[in-house]
């Protein structure tokens, strides 16, 4: 395993440990709401704050870009981009469907990936150039050629309910052209799920950088490809992604371009 992201899968390691102590009273845990369904927990911020030291104490000139804390102010071409808790509102409610996502990015590029699903016990992994794994097997993408045989994740509008119109339109659209949606909760966990041929696409605009780093490179090593609703490969800091493995990646695209912001910006 390459040393940084050894000590990814440490600093992943040291988080779900925090999360799954709380989950076992989650009637102690204290909630507060960043904006309309936008939840933080105390648990988010100290798994933030064990993975930055675990990460700092290693790698002290690195950058970091977290969920919880923002951007660091120092320079340097590594980048380390965290989601200490993807699915908090899963989370609070005892929802098991959540993760702690890591991935490394240098000269904007990510190299790194670490997806860990603490209830599970599984712990998804990518360097790039040397495959995916989950729990040190390796893992491809689906084989279904059809995206009417598909199984395809997604995540609604839910900060802002005013995307909702435009959003039921898609969900119609793909419903109809898929064999199933899903929309479990948690997006760098759908990603990973993605990667391991679990689910055969997944698609969601309104999304963050830190849910779509680590496991954008999980699909790329398993096989599939990953871009924006146009399917160019921008999508990271555009926030929308659609994934898959190549030829339904290759239907999708048509039916979400339609949707993308990036047309209607140029627009």
């Amino acid at each position: 395993m390459h040393p940084m992201l050894n000590i990814a899968v440490k600093a992943a390691r040291r988080a779900g440990q925090i999360i799954n102590r709380a989950s076992l009273d989650l009637d102690l845990v204290q909630v507060s709401k960043k904006q309309h369904n936008d939840f933080v927990t105390e648990v988010d911020k100290a798994a933030e704050a064990a993975i930055i030291d675990t990460l700092k104490t290693a790698y002290p000139d690195h950058a970091i870009l977290a969920e919880e804390s923002g951007r660091s102010d120092n320079e340097s071409e590594y980048e380390w981009i965290i989601d200490p808790l993807d699915g908090t509102t899963n989370f609070i409610h005892g929802f098991q469907y959540y993760c702690v996502s890591i991935a490394l990015a240098h000269k904007g590029i990510v190299t790194q990936a670490v997806i860990y699903d603490p209830t599970r016990n599984d712990l998804f992994t990518a360097s790039r150039g040397r495959g995916a794994f989950l729990n040190d097997r390796r893992i491809r993408v689906g084989r279904r050629d059809r995206l009417a045989d598909g199984l395809i994740g997604t995540g609604f509008p839910f900060r802002d309910k005013e995307g909702l119109g435009a959003y039921s339109n898609l969900f119609e659209e793909m419903t109809k052209a898929c064999a199933g949606l899903r929309r479990p909760g948690a997006a760098a966990l759908d990603l990973a799920n993605v990667a391991a041929g679990r689910l055969d696409g997944f698609f969601e605009q309104g999304i963050n950088a830190w849910d779509m780093a680590a496991g954008s490179l999980l699909i790329t090593e398993a096989g599939g490809l990953v871009g924006n609703y146009t399917g160019d490969s921008d999508f990271l800091h555009i926030g929308e992604i659609v994934a898959g493995n190549p030829k339904l990646y290759a239907q999708m695209v048509p039916i979400l371009s339609r949707h993308s912001r990036t047309k209607q910006q140029a627009a």
